[in-house]
């Protein structure tokens, strides 16, 4: 449980900078909306932009005049900083006892390793849950003023569900990365690197019917 509780508050720091991060992201959203909001004619600066950006961005998949299409296409950014955010704490929570120099100490606590990586990965899990929950509560503030529906509220939480599934998946690559490479340097940039060839990948997957087949190996596909 220490180790856990010390996790947690070794962590905060990160999860408010990312959180401010995520609340910056979500008030320009709401303001860039209020241009089309109820607008039909907005739409119009879709035909300007080539097929194929508008396939990879998913814009042909919602009505962006409305609150929910809107969201549906920030979707985008929700899942990749989810991700990041997740795979960066997975990664960093392990190898940063390599970094500071406090593994020996680690290892010699009256507390088995499993147990050791078990608090750390669940302190790690409660920093994603916590960056969903917020993300979700200040989009639903964001929104006020546009008076969203009950089925605003409905795609939100799947919104926030799929976020949450992201996340534990590279929660995981993180943590994996985190306890197998040597270099404890490059855990996180390896992580991120999986991260950007898995979403540049689903990207590819939209945009050319020719490489359909690489949906199934990226989960930005698939949520």
């Amino acid at each position: 449980m220490n180790i856990f509780l010390r996790e947690l508050k070794a962590n905060l720091k990160s999860l408010i900078i990312w959180s401010v991060i995520i609340a910056l992201l979500i008030a320009i959203a709401a303001s860039k909306f209020a241009a089309f909001a109820g607008d039909p004619e907005m739409l119009k600066i879709l035909d300007t932009m080539p097929p194929a950006v508008i396939e990879a961005m998913s814009m042909n998949s919602f009505n962006l005049t409305t609150i929910i299409g809107f969201f549906g296409l920030m979707f985008l950014y929700f899942g990749l900083m989810g991700a990041i955010a997740a795979a960066m704490w997975g990664s960093d929570i392990i190898s940063k006892e390599e970094r500071d120099k406090t593994v020996e100490f680690s290892l010699v606590l009256p507390v088995s390793r499993s147990q050791v990586v078990t608090a750390k990965a669940l302190a790690a899990l409660i920093n994603c849950i916590l960056f969903v929950l917020i993300t979700w509560g200040i989009s639903i503030l964001a929104v006020q003023s546009y008076n969203p529906d009950q089925a605003f509220y409905d795609f939100l939480k799947l919104e926030m569900l799929a976020m949450f599934l992201i996340e534990l998946i590279f929660l995981s690559v993180g943590l994996l990365l985190g306890c197998a490479l040597k270099n404890y340097k490059s855990s996180g940039s390896t992580a991120v690197g999986i991260i950007l060839v898995t979403y540049f990948t689903s990207i590819i997957a939209k945009m050319n019917e020719n490489f359909e087949f690489l949906k199934h190996f990226t989960p930005f596909y698939y949520y």
